[in-house]
């Protein structure tokens, strides 16, 4: 009978630890002290900042410029739109990490001009692949220049306005 008691009183508390250890180790609940999502006005097309990624994609891409935000937790928060050329627009609200290059996607865009949260939102590594050639550029030439990441928004807007941010590697002004 108490073997039965321990076992009942001790599974709760290692399904817990099981869990606990997932998000941490997944990203999947973010990080300590990472701000709660607010996600911000659906992009309008006067507000597209464009940005070049490069002749490997057939996507043109752009960020609103009203949804840059810099929070205290050390995110850059921003929608990034990506239009193919027969006009269909893939629209999400991202974070980026700077300090370790991360990026998060927290809310994709639907035709009505709503935000549908993503249900698998977690940080993952930002690579130099074609799938995250968008991220890769805005990370290194607008987002997170050497000496560390963008200051404000004013800072993101000016970059991407300019073709890159002043203390880029590669800025493109």
């Amino acid at each position: 009978m108490r073997a039965w008691l321990a076992l009942v009183l001790i599974l709760p508390l290692a399904a817990a630890a099981q869990t606990r250890y997932f998000e941490e180790n997944s990203g999947a609940a973010g990080r300590p002290g990472e701000l709660p999502l607010v996600l911000p006005q659906y992009p309008k097309p006067e507000n597209y900042l464009p940005f070049q990624v490069g002749g490997i994609t057939p996507f043109a891409f752009f960020v609103d410029a009203k949804s840059i935000s810099v929070g205290s937790d050390g995110v850059v928060r921003y929608s990034v739109i990506a239009k193919s050329s027969d006009g269909a627009l893939n629209i999400s609200f991202e974070g980026m990490r700077c300090a370790d290059r991360h990026f998060r996607v927290y809310a994709f865009g639907r035709t009505d001009n709503t935000w549908s949260e993503a249900r698998n939102s977690r940080w993952e590594p930002i690579r130099g692949d074609l799938r995250n050639a968008q991220r890769t550029v805005l990370y290194s030439d607008f987002f997170c220049p050497v000496t560390g990441d963008i200051a404000n928004a004013e800072e993101g807007v000016r970059a991407l306005q300019s073709g890159g941010n002043q203390r880029s590697t590669n800025p493109g002004y």
